[in-house]
């Protein structure tokens, strides 16, 4: 490992646009389109449209095409797992960030430093995308959107299996690209009885998961008849956008995935699946990245700041 002293103060700075690297002439998830874009995963909040060249996974570069269509991105630069490739004179490669299909941690070396930049990240099992590969970097660049010690995330197994205890029809509100796949995949597995409803804008993204080799097992495309006909066992997965427009939908539990507990003050049943890193999990990365510095993003760093201080450099970038 590295010398403190060669680490680069300025090698990623926050910008408006967001994380730029002005040695290799980059950004990493950017908010506007730019010329080279690195980007980490296909959640819209990380990945825009309308990138002259996006260096990224193939299921990221498949979603995206998907959501933006042909202005997705002018150059699509597709890496795979571990394979290093050199961005003006930054090299560069990804590997398994545990997030959701195709998310990528993405590492960067530069002077004989290491900068591992996170996207966003989970630790947990999740059949539906590849498992986190941590590696060793002088500095860890971590996304922060949980990270206080009071937050704790529960698993998941046993969180879906509280349906089992729902004998009435539930609307199940969920992110439509990641969550969804991984709470089709959930109830299959460990609420057998349930029959799994999908409202049409999150189907082509189940779709991509399966021609990308993932078995999600039982679902079907929503049917109002279906649903009106059937009173007891269905579950119908929804966008957030719908799950927040249909208030007032009778003869249904409501339900949303979500680690926020903001989001789950109004549903009859709380739901807490997260795909983000808890406090511990981020504690344990940093034990398996051994950086000699830590940088936050993506929420705030402060108490992992407090927490380290004086024995680990903690800087917040935004």
């Amino acid at each position: 490992m590295s010398n403190t002293k060669n680490i680069l103060n300025d090698f990623i700075v926050q910008t408006s646009i967001g994380l730029f690297c002005s040695y290799g002439n980059f950004y990493l998830d950017p908010k506007e389109p730019v010329i080279n874009a690195v980007i980490s995963h296909a959640h819209g909040d990380h990945a825009v449209g309308g990138n002259q060249n996006v260096y990224c996974t193939k299921a990221t570069s498949l979603f995206m095409l998907h959501r933006y269509k042909k202005f997705a991105a002018v150059n699509f630069l597709i890496k795979g797992y571990h394979e290093v490739f050199d961005l003006n004179g930054v090299k560069i490669s990804f590997y398994p960030a545990g997030h959701m299909l195709g998310s990528a941690l993405v590492l960067l070396e530069f002077g004989g430093v290491k900068y591992l930049y996170t996207g966003d990240y989970k630790l947990e099992d999740d059949d539906t995308c590849e498992a986190i590969e941590f590696v060793e970097a002088d500095v860890l660049i971590t996304e922060t959107t949980f990270a206080n010690p009071e937050t704790e995330h529960p698993d998941a197994v046993g969180e879906i299996q509280k349906l089992n205890d729902v004998e009435a029809n539930i609307m199940l509100g969920s992110y439509a690209l990641g969550k969804s796949q991984r709470i089709i995949s959930l109830l299959n597995k460990y609420c057998p009885q349930k029959r799994i409803l999908v409202h049409h804008s999150v189907m082509p993204f189940v779709k991509i998961y399966e021609e990308m080799g993932i078995n999600l097992g039982k679902y079907e495309m929503y049917d109002r008849k279906v649903m009106k006909n059937n009173h007891t066992n269905m579950i119908y997965i929804v966008p957030p956008m719908v799950y927040r427009s249909y208030i007032r939908a009778i003869n249904v539990v409501r339900v949303f995935a979500t680690g926020w507990k903001h989001l789950q003050s109004n549903n009859e049943v709380q739901l807490y699946i997260s795909d983000h890193v808890d406090w511990k999990a981020i504690l344990k990365t940093i034990e398996n990245v051994k950086p000699k510095e830590v940088w936050t993003t993506h929420g705030s760093g402060k108490q992992l700041q407090a927490h380290f201080e004086p024995n680990l450099v903690v800087k917040l970038l935004n």
